[in-house]
């Protein structure tokens, strides 16, 4: 049996963006660390207030932030991504979800977690649990922390997922935003956790199993 899931939102309600800001603080200069936030929050206004997308706000401010780790290397990277995890992600890890996940790999299902999230920043997590990680590609060029093409979402996030694994369906699927519903059309049980209303909308009229109420968001 194959599992699959989204990160962000679904296993989670951190911020990578806040746990790199909160790493740059203690790691590399406080100084820069309040600038950052400073320079973040009127695009956070305007998310909060809906008057731009909430879940693209997110991932563009997540993909910014790489550039924060100055002179990036492949143990700076690491670090960053077990303290955005130990600080930030599993601290305001959803229990009820996760547990599922671990029910299903009790079980014996192949469990992978699925994310437009950077590589590095999933697996921290995802080893937590005893899943594997399929998200955004990413490599450090002359210093510098970047992705590799574009963000792993929407139909790129399946297409990926699909293509990893050589099947064409799933068996379970987990997800908590519209741009999920590609997985979880693709999977036989798909399951809306805690769904934005767009989502929760489509898990009704289909008839998918909702977890959670819609949350709000900021």
């Amino acid at each position: 049996m194959i599992v699959v899931s989204d990160m962000m939102g679904t296993l989670t309600t951190g911020s990578p963006f806040l746990g790199l800001v909160d790493w740059v603080k203690h790691n590399q200069s406080k100084a820069r660390a309040t600038w950052h936030l400073a320079a973040a929050m009127p695009s956070y206004l305007l998310a909060k207030r809906g008057l731009i997308d909430w879940q693209k706000w997110g991932q563009d401010i997540t993909v910014k932030s790489l550039s924060y780790i100055k002179d990036a290397t492949p143990q700076k990277i690491s670090h960053a991504a077990e303290w955005i995890t130990e600080k930030n992600l599993w601290l305001k890890r959803r229990e009820d979800v996760i547990a599922r996940l671990v029910e299903h790999r009790a079980k014996g299902a192949k469990v992978y977690i699925a994310s437009s999230m950077m590589e590095p920043f999933i697996e921290p997590f995802a080893k937590r649990i005893g899943a594997e990680s399929i998200g955004t590609p990413t490599e450090i060029t002359r210093g510098r922390f970047q992705i590799v093409g574009e963000l792993v979402s929407d139909e790129k996030k399946i297409a990926r997922v699909l293509s990893h694994l050589g099947v064409d369906r799933v068996d379970f699927a987990y997800g908590d935003t519209i741009q999920d519903a590609p997985l979880l059309e693709h999977a036989d049980h798909p399951v809306a956790v805690y769904p934005e209303p767009r989502l929760k909308a489509l898990a009704l009229q289909r008839g998918w199993e909702i977890i959670g109420d819609t949350p709000s968001y900021g």
